[in-house]
């Protein structure tokens, strides 16, 4: 594990942060390109009333307008949770070379949990896929949100 994997995880730890206290799952992604960071996302699903609110999504969205580009193809990106059939599609389609994960998603994860998009070798573009980078940090954020949520009275 590289030394700029934890000081970018620990970013996307923030901005997963910034969801919790926004009573939103906890999940956070950020993308580096040459050192530095273009964009930074968190899940806002449930604020914005949109589906497609997730982190990888909104970063995705930010980092593109930065390069101009919908080819990300000289960025890394770093998200707190492994992510879902249609975040690991538009990093594939994003043709982003390189994904640091924090905790499984077992429920989800398109990145080995329960199917693997991001290295499937059919495809025409393969993620290279560094997993478990501040994974107990993550794992326990989503463990916390979901106890606190089970306290909120119900709508």
């Amino acid at each position: 594990m590289e030394n700029k994997d934890c000081h970018y995880m620990g970013i996307a730890l923030e901005e997963a942060k910034k969801a919790f206290d926004m009573n939103e799952v906890p999940i956070g992604a950020v993308i580096v390109r040459d050192d530095a960071i273009i964009a930074k996302a968190f899940n806002r699903r449930n604020t914005d009333k949109n589906t497609l609110a997730h982190a990888e999504m909104m970063a995705i969205d930010q980092a593109s307008k930065v390069v101009g580009d919908w080819r990300l193809d000289d960025c890394t990106m770093y998200i707190t949770l492994e992510p879902c059939p249609m975040c690991a599609g538009a990093i594939v389609q994003a043709r982003i070379p390189r994904v640091v994960i924090g905790a499984n998603n077992k429920k989800a994860g398109c990145a080995g949990s329960i199917i693997n998009l991001l290295e499937e070798e059919r495809f025409n573009h393969q993620v290279d896929v560094t997993r478990f980078v501040f994974e107990q940090e993550s794992s326990d954020l989503l463990k916390d949100f979901f106890k606190k949520l089970r306290t909120l009275p119900r709508k």
